[in-house]
């Protein structure tokens, strides 16, 4: 009978602990449910950050901040700060530029704190500088060296082309190991030493780790990048590191460490215009160049920097030993004369006479002044829709006053001052 009453009284212990066992694992479920959507909500507004683009009036009012003019601010910032460089002491440019870009795919990049990751966001900036290194410096090489378990990879040969190195960078974007900053030094003081007097060695380390995983003394390594000549700069993604803060200062580059994308992407691009050369180690050269011409259509040959058949439309001849080359700048494989072409000369040297920063005023001309109250580059009111005037800019030259997007554009881009331009155009 006992025997009989634990047989009939298991199945309906086992039915209780299997109903109980549901129930727990319904409620888990439903748990973890609302736990997934809690946590989708806080995601969805953590990243956006949508309250960072208010702000409380006078009023108490919360209203949108005015992203134009916030941007021109940071770039106003920077363009001061250059300025004041370039005004405190007669500085001479490194127009001719060598830089290697050194990026961290160790594990650390993987981490979330950036959206989605540390890796997307430096690959992103990254491609943007890239092409802005390039726009500002047209006779000018950039490489591309990764860091990842411990050792150091050379991605791209230092070259001229944009489309190359970016194309490179994005297929090899995976994060793994520790990150070592002494075998990276090691592999571009070694590519870098071969760069010709008249070159600006550089090396810019876009670093998110915390440490350094190095096989000696790092010390040394960054001695012998001193006296080699190579300015290191580096822009941090999580903290400030002794040892990054170190080689910097020993080697006359900078550390910064971002805040956030937008700064990221801020101090990333600084790093685009040339900088002032170390004054010890500014010398004065002679250069000699060529000038190649676009081959005949009718032409076949093989290109010596990829060993391809191409026609001759798709190349440059070289002035001196006549090998198809397919890009320019770059340097002649065969007889090693550097070839350039006139444009590139042209767009470097606005870096050694810029345009003016532009004072901001918040007044507009008198209507009966030539031009009335709009812009003078791109015509538009620089009246608000109250009839107020709203915040422009005024060339202290010319006295003509330009709207904002127009003052990034002449001094980011266009490198000449229309109202300038016009009066001399009037003088002739």
């Amino acid at each position: 009978m006992y025997g009989g009453g634990g047989g009939f009284s298991a199945p309906s212990a086992a039915r209780g602990r299997g109903r109980n066992q549901n129930e727990d694992e319904d409620e888990e479920e439903e748990e973890g449910g609302e736990g997934r959507v809690l946590e989708a909500w806080e995601r969805a507004y953590a990243d956006d950050r949508s309250w960072e683009a208010l702000q409380e009036d006078e009023s108490g009012i919360l209203r949108s901040i005015d992203t134009k003019t916030l941007v021109h601010s940071q770039y106003r910032r920077r363009l001061l700060l250059r300025s004041a460089a370039a005004a405190a002491a007669r500085i001479q440019k490194g127009l001719i530029r060598y830089l290697y870009i050194v990026i961290d795919l160790s594990r650390a990049a993987s981490e979330t704190d950036y959206r989605p990751n540390r890796m997307a966001v430096v690959a992103k900036h990254a491609e943007a500088f890239i092409r802005e290194f390039f726009d500002q410096n047209p006779l000018s090489h950039v490489g591309l060296v990764t860091i990842k378990d411990g050792i150091s990879h050379r991605l791209t040969d230092i070259g001229g082309s944009p489309e190359s190195q970016i194309k490179a960078l994005m297929g090899k974007l995976e994060c793994s190991g520790d990150s070592s900053l002494q075998n990276a030094l090691e592999l571009v003081h070694g590519y870098l030493d071969q760069v010709p007097s008249y070159g600006h060695k550089e090396v810019l380390i876009l670093y998110s780790a915390l440490n350094t995983c190095d096989p000696g003394d790092i010390m040394a390594t960054i001695e012998k990048c001193k006296q080699n000549k190579i300015r290191c700069s580096v822009i941090g993604l999580a903290a400030e590191i002794f040892i990054c803060k170190h080689l910097c200062e020993e080697t006359g580059g900078s550390y910064t460490v971002a805040l956030d994308e937008s700064h990221f992407k801020e101090l990333l691009l600084e790093h685009a215009p040339p900088p002032p050369a170390i004054a010890e180690y500014a010398s004065a050269n002679l250069i000699k160049m060529g000038f190649p011409q676009r081959g005949a259509e009718d032409l076949i040959s093989i290109c010596s920097c990829h060993k391809k058949i191409k026609s001759g439309a798709e190349g440059y001849i070289c002035p001196r030993c006549k090998v198809n080359v397919c890009e320019l700048p770059t340097e002649c494989r065969t007889c090693g004369l550097t070839l350039v072409s006139s444009p590139h000369l042209a767009r470097s040297y606005h870096h050694l006479f810029p345009v003016t920063p532009f004072d901001e005023v918040s007044s507009v001309p008198n209507r009966g002044q030539k031009g009335g109250q709009s812009c003078f580059g791109c015509q538009q009111s620089l009246l608000n829709p109250d009839g107020q005037s709203s915040l422009h800019v005024r060339c202290p030259k010319c006295n003509q006053h330009f709207c904002l997007d127009c003052d990034i554009y002449i001094h980011e881009s266009l490198h000449n001052c229309p109202g300038c331009e016009s009066q001399r155009s009037l003088a002739s």
